[in-house]
């Protein structure tokens, strides 16, 4: 388990700093969506941080809180394709947010190491 969550934490990281997320912008409100996201998962980040690898269960509430952000701006999208993106996101996090609370990391490390390109490419 310890090695899923670290690597998941990393992807995040990763995610984060991306200049995907920050190069966001379009005629609508894409950009201040993409911004919004991308503060969604550095908060994110900041509470896995905290989490104690040997208490998977902990991680449950912090990815069902993303998954909840991220279907609320799918929501507040213009753009459909950000829209479509950002709500299957948040389906992907909440299936992930199961499987993680048993200590199954692996559901979660894919939707996190996909989330890159996935939103860079919607919200360029």
């Amino acid at each position: 388990m310890r090695h899923g969550v670290t690597r998941v934490a990393g992807l995040v990281l990763v995610l984060c700093g991306t200049s995907l997320l920050s190069g966001c912008g379009g005629g609508d409100n894409t950009g201040t969506v993409c911004a919004d996201a991308k503060k969604a998962y550095e908060q994110y980040i900041t509470q896995v941080r905290g989490v104690s690898a040997a208490k998977p269960d902990q991680w449950k509430q912090p990815t069902e809180q993303l998954a909840g952000r991220v279907d609320g701006l799918s929501a507040k999208a213009d753009d459909k394709t950000l829209k479509k993106v950002l709500k299957d996101e948040a389906g992907r996090l909440r299936a992930a947010a199961t499987t993680v609370a048993t200590g199954d990391t692996a559901q979660l490390n894919g939707v996190i190491s996909a989330t890159p390109e996935k939103l860079g490419k919607a919200c360029d």
